[in-house]
């Protein structure tokens, strides 16, 4: 392959799926950040906000679950390696202009492969989380906007996402 066409790195030379092999990596800070972002009704935003959900505190509950995913990720996606978490950060800020919720996610470790995943599948449970807590009053809701927003550590190096200033 070209060097403009990179390898992917979890199929071997006969394009089986296999997991990468990261013990000859080198133990490095990582960090990565990960977005989301669930739209809904003017009225079922101001529900979750007031703290008045008949489930019970929906931000509370969607950070509780962002956190658990991000520690199984391995379990849910096949070829993640488990990974020991230094540190997984769940926020949310209410937009009233989507009307909805923005999530972000920080998850840090010192290991050998990445923690993309783990940051991403914390922003798409801390979503689906929000979404079933609320669903009773507003099965509309959208989720979307699921994206790395950045990365630091290991070979590849830094990637932040660009700003999307067109919302």
């Amino acid at each position: 392959m070209s060097e403009l066409s990179p390898k992917l790195t979890h199929l071997d030379d006969s394009g089986a799926a296999h997991m990468v092999d990261i013990s000859e990596k080198e133990v490095t800070s990582r960090i990565a950040r990960a977005g989301g972002q669930v739209k809904m009704q003017p009225d079922t935003l101001d529900m979750i906000l007031s703290g008045n959900a008949k489930k019970g505190d929906v931000l509370a509950t969607a950070r509780i679950a962002g956190i658990m995913a991000a520690k199984r990720t391995h379990e849910l996606i096949p070829l993640c390696h488990p990974l020991a978490l230094s540190k997984v950060q769940v926020d949310f800020t209410p937009n009233p202009e989507l009307p909805g919720i923005e999530i972000e996610v920080f998850a840090k470790v010192s290991g050998q492969t990445g923690i993309e995943m783990e940051a991403l599948t914390a922003a798409s449970v801390a979503c689906l989380t929000i979404y079933d807590m609320a669903k009773a009053v507003d099965r509309s809701m959208e989720i979307g906007e699921i994206r790395l927003l950045e990365k630091k550590g290991g070979k590849s190096g830094h990637y932040l996402a660009e700003e999307d200033n067109s919302k």
